[in-house]
């Protein structure tokens, strides 16, 4: 069975793109994430990958509260991907 990414997912990772306060290297990994996701066969994998990424970009003490928080959201979300 092929895991599907959800579409809160892809929402969060578009917002993130999409937002010219967050940090040019978090808008680039956003968008190295969603590709990964949507192109891969093992989903779970690539959630796990994601994850680890978004751990790291989340220690930044510069990056602004909201993006952060997105952050958050997303590592969330991949959480629930990984597991089932």
């Amino acid at each position: 069975m092929v895991k599907k990414v959800p579409e809160g997912v892809l929402d969060i990772l578009e917002r993130l793109i999409q937002d010219d306060t967050a940090p040019k290297n978090v808008r680039r990994l956003a968008g190295e994430i969603k590709e990964r996701l949507i192109s891969s066969k093992k989903v779970s994998v690539e959630a796990a990958s994601a994850i680890t990424i978004l751990e790291d970009i989340s220690a930044d003490p510069n990056l602004p509260m909201h993006v952060r928080t997105m952050i958050w959201n997303l590592a969330s979300q991949l959480e629930r991907i990984s597991v089932e």
